[in-house]
């Protein structure tokens, strides 16, 4: 397992879609995994316990919404599913064999008894590869997922209060400094005053 370490959001647009670009290239499970991670906002923890069922309904449909209740918190989570991540999600799953409904969504290549879900140290290794492989050189992990969600809601002119609520945080400074604004923020004043 590794070390537990303060991760970065990818900030850089153009490098998330390299990062898709390369996970998907290798594997639509990472590619899936990746895209609905930073679509949803959910922790690894959550992303990994969910099952086909969380997502498709009995038809074989994608399903509207993610209805979970989170690991951590053990409060409900219940949200869309956005465009990029369903599409994600039907190319996925399409292509995956054998599909059954109460399976793991992200199944483990490594097969002992049954299927298994994709391991929390597994899914590091994915994402710190595939970071890496584009010249990242921040520290990713996992919780970077998380952490880009909240980082491009925050961009895009999300209030900071309803990111707080999204990702379950008590107060917005916690949201600020998770999400790597705060540091930023204070040195825009710097370089941006100039009297």
């Amino acid at each position: 397992m590794p070390v537990m370490e303060f991760v970065q959001p990818i900030r850089d647009k153009n490098q998330i879609n390299t990062m898709k670009k390369i996970l998907k290239s290798a594997s639509l499970r990472d590619y899936c995994l990746f895209t609905l991670g930073i679509n949803s906002g959910l922790r690894i923890s959550d992303l990994l316990k969910l099952k086909v069922s969380d997502v498709i309904d009995i038809s074989g449909e994608i399903k509207e919404r993610i209805y979970i209740r989170e690991k951590k918190t053990n409060k409900v989570k219940d949200f869309p599913i956005s465009k990029v991540a369903n599409e994600a999600l039907k190319e996925y799953l399409t292509n995956r064999k054998d599909l059954s409904y109460d399976e793991p969504l992200f199944i483990s290549r490594k097969q002992y008894t049954g299927k298994a879900s994709l391991q929390r140290d597994q899914a590091y290794k994915i994402i710190n590869n595939a970071a890496k492989s584009i010249g990242i050189k921040d520290r990713i992990g996992t919780h970077t997922l998380r952490k880009t969600f909240g980082y491009h809601a925050y961009q895009s002119g999300v209030d900071i209060t309803l990111i707080q609520k999204l990702l379950n945080h008590s107060a917005s400074s916690t949201t600020l400094r998770y999400i790597g604004i705060t540091q930023e923020k204070m040195d825009d004043v710097y370089l941006k005053l100039n009297l």
